[in-house]
């Protein structure tokens, strides 16, 4: 009876065991024309399908040897014995940027443009999110946004026309204008002093004289940052240009309430 049940099993692997091995084939050449297909040679596999190619080749005793096409079989014996370790698989190469993190990136970027990106990548970490500084570089520069505008080159990195509306709340630019008036002692230049809030459009003048001399021009600074204080605005840049009756004590009126004084350069009626 034995000897029936064993020829009987002879007979059907004889019959069936070609035809097995040819499927094998099949499937083994089909990976190999998709092998050629890929870019790389090397095919990175997640912690799910690793540990997917152990479960399946635990039920032929994990002898893969001429069976396994993705990993050589000496990975696949150290993946087997870190599965016996009990050390979980990590995915392998940089984790990817999500939306979210790009999004965060942009928006601090845009927000703060004199900030570089190593200084936003710093920040990133105190909110619990992670980028390196040439990731967040590179997502600022695909946004438009000038990666590091603390460099100076010869010419500056940070427009002129971007500095401006970043600072538009705080920014107050003042210039003079003349009218000639003609008087007893014959015609004489009047002077009044234009300071214009660039956040709001407000425009402050001063009363008109006709020597605007150091004392005159300091009192003019100290109005106006009490007409400021009544807008409800802080400046913290005040614009001028390189006129010699813009004194000292001018700019250290406004330096003493936290302004910054930013002389425009000589002929430069566009600001740049």
């Amino acid at each position: 009876m034995n000897s029936t049940f064993s020829l009987l099993f002879v007979f059907l692997t004889q019959l069936f065991m070609p035809r097995h091995n040819a499927q094998l084939r099949l499937l083994k050449a089909q990976i190999q024309i998709q092998r050629t297909r890929v870019p790389t040679q090397r095919i990175i596999l997640s912690p799910e399908e690793k540990a997917e190619l152990l479960r399946i080749g635990a039920e032929c005793g994990h002898e893969i040897d001429g069976l396994l096409e993705v990993a050589k079989p000496a990975t696949y014996k150290r993946w087997l014995a870190q599965m016996r370790c009990g050390r979980p698989f990590k995915a392998v190469g940089r984790p990817r940027l999500t939306q979210e993190l790009r999004d965060v990136v942009i928006r601090i970027g845009s927000e703060n443009l004199l900030w570089g990106y190593k200084r936003i990548a710093g920040e990133l970490k105190k909110l619990g999110l992670y980028a390196g500084a040439n990731s967040v570089k590179r997502i600022l520069n695909e946004a438009g946004i000038h990666p590091s505008p603390e460099k100076r080159k010869k010419k500056p990195a940070l427009p002129w026309t971007t500095f401006v509306r970043a600072h538009m709340e705080s920014m107050v630019a003042c210039d003079f204008f003349t009218k000639t008036v003609l008087t007893a002692r014959g015609p004489l230049t009047a002077y009044v002093l234009i300071f214009i809030h660039l956040g709001s459009r407000r425009v402050y003048c001063s009363a008109p004289t006709y020597t605007p001399d150091s004392a005159w021009v300091t009192q003019q600074a100290r109005n106006t940052l009490m007409w400021c204080s009544k807008q409800g605005n802080e400046p913290g840049f005040l614009i001028r240009d390189a006129d010699t009756k813009f004194s000292a004590s001018f700019d250290t009126v406004w330096a003493s309430e936290g302004a910054r004084v930013i002389q425009i350069p000589h002929r430069a009626p566009d600001g740049r």
